[in-house]
């Protein structure tokens, strides 16, 4: 075969390193972009902050407590397109692992949001002792001070505060007494009797509860720590000693003849056990606040919804004019390494402000689409995908991904993220269609407004949400009710 030359031309796109860094930048938080930011300034000395910039720090805003649910405002679905998959029910095993998750026990078959757990409903005196508002110390620290205090010899003490040292941060015992005695060298070992001592010299410790090893033994302990005359006392401690999964699936028929009472009586108990704390020890967690930093302010201004940039949130960079000046006077080969400096200086200010540029883009034009939204509120929005904004400013859709992904939006009804605006859609009989948002805060407006005696089905709600011309199958409704964590029509069905 004769060897020869040919030419041929042909197109690819070719990634350069300002593109590159132009898509990194776009993809980062803005928290994680003034840390991105600042790792440039450290390395590269041609480029600064703008006076007084370093000073003003970004402001940050708590997510507001008029937004939804976080698993909702924060929502996932892919690309805007897809219903999120295998969404978590409602247990209604009486186990540890959901109790951080429970905001009344009585809604610990089914919350409806308002927490008896940890602030109890035995007593609104201002005066009363909060733990939540004195915690001051951790829960190990507020034990140990107790256990310096006793009478107890120094073996006693020992054995105590390995059993202090093995709580978890809700004041449950994870270990075993057998694991706890093997800790011990042979020298010192433990008899099992030493240590069920020292056990209920911790049980007997405040917060009342703490040492437990499961919530059974938690609220019995809570129990006993009551007066002895504190009504339906008794009739409490035997329903959390034996028939506490009873009480969480409101299985009240059942409780009745258990306790041989009438209902009157099981409701009695069930606000009594309403009114202790499955979680001794979490007064005393420190728990931080989460907050975002909005990317974009979106504001009414005369009848027009319209989005601004968070100022707050914008590095303001620009270029060291010394060594720029001398690179302008100076160019030879001697300052090869300053140069290239000079131009990732350059292309790291143009890519912050494309960023930016592209961001308020976006947000403007999903401001557009869902500006019954920002007037009526979640009801009111409209089904998108990410397609119809790529369309919309002849972007790519991963563009639109990329800008959309932890970036958020401060908001008269909240903070929310920017994909928070996408999601599916379902048919109305009229050939519209819904967005599943709206499908979700109908069903929170139905499931709010029902009798708790006789609470929705799930065809029920179906049936109400086809007479307001919206078509969705039971199932659907279902898949919703357990993403909003509201629990089927038996957990929410009251004495």
């Amino acid at each position: 075969m004769k060897q020869t030359l040919q030419l041929k031309l042909t197109q690819h796109l070719t990634l350069t390193p300002q593109l590159q860094q132009s898509i990194r930048l776009l993809q980062l938080s803005t928290l994680e972009l003034n840390a991105e930011v600042d790792r440039m300034l450290q390395e590269n000395p041609l480029l600064e902050r703008e006076e007084g910039d370093d000073e003003t720090p970004p402001q940050e805003f708590p997510v507001a407590g008029t937004a939804p649910a976080p698993a909702e405002r924060v929502s996932r679905e892919d690309e805007g397109e897809g219903e999120s998959e295998g969404m978590a029910g409602v247990d209604t095993a009486p186990t540890r692992d959901d109790l951080p998750d429970v905001t009344d026990f009585a809604d610990y078959a089914g919350g409806s949001g308002d927490s008896d757990w940890g602030g109890g409903s035995g007593s609104t005196d201002d005066d009363d002792f909060a733990p939540q508002q004195v915690a001051s110390s951790s829960l190990r620290d507020h034990l140990m001070g107790q256990l310096a205090l006793s009478t107890l010899s120094l073996r006693d003490r020992q054995v105590v505060a390995a059993l202090i040292d093995a709580l978890d941060d809700d004041g449950y015992l994870t270990s075993s007494l057998d694991e706890l005695a093997d800790m011990f060298s042979e020298h010192d070992a433990l008899e099992p009797e030493e240590l069920n001592i020292g056990l209920a010299y911790l049980q007997s410790f405040e917060p009342a509860g703490v040492g437990a090893r499961g919530p059974a033994e938690c609220l019995a302990l809570q129990l006993k720590a009551l007066p002895e005359d504190t009504p339906y006392r008794a009739e409490a401690l035997k329903v959390v000693e034996g028939h506490l999964p009873l009480l969480a699936a409101r299985d009240f028929t059942k409780l009745r003849r258990v306790l041989h009472c009438d209902e009157a009586c099981v409701k009695s108990v069930r606000e009594l056990i309403r009114s202790l704390n499955p979680r001794p020890g979490a007064s005393f967690a420190k728990d931080e606040a989460n907050y975002v930093i909005p990317d974009v302010v979106v504001r009414k201004v005369r009848n027009q919804w319209v989005a601004s940039l968070n100022e707050a949130a914008m590095p303001k960079l620009r270029l060291n004019r010394i060594y720029a000046d001398i690179l302008t006077r100076n160019r030879d080969a001697s300052n090869q390494q300053l140069a290239a400096q000079l131009q990732e200086a350059k292309w790291m200010i143009r890519n912050v402000q494309q960023r930016f540029e592209t961001i308020l883009r976006v947000a403007q034009a999903i401001v557009e689409r869902q500006r019954r939204f920002f007037e009526h509120g979640e009801v009111a929005m409209r089904p998108m995908v990410l397609r119809e904004i790529a369309d919309m400013l002849d972007l790519h859709e991963s563009t639109i991904s990329r800008v959309t992904t932890q970036k958020y939006m401060l908001t008269p009804r909240g903070t929310f993220e920017l994909k928070y605006f996408f999601g599916s859609h379902v048919a109305t009989d009229t050939g519209g269609a819904a967005s599943a948002t709206a499908i979700r805060a109908l069903i929170k407006q139905l499931i709010a407004a029902e009798n708790p005696k006789t609470p929705l089905t799930d065809s029920r709600i179906a049936e109400l949400l086809g007479d307001q011309g919206i078509i969705v199958a039971r199932r659907t409704i279902a898949k919703y009710r357990e993403a909003l964590s509201i629990p089927p029509v038996n957990l929410r069905r009251a004495i």
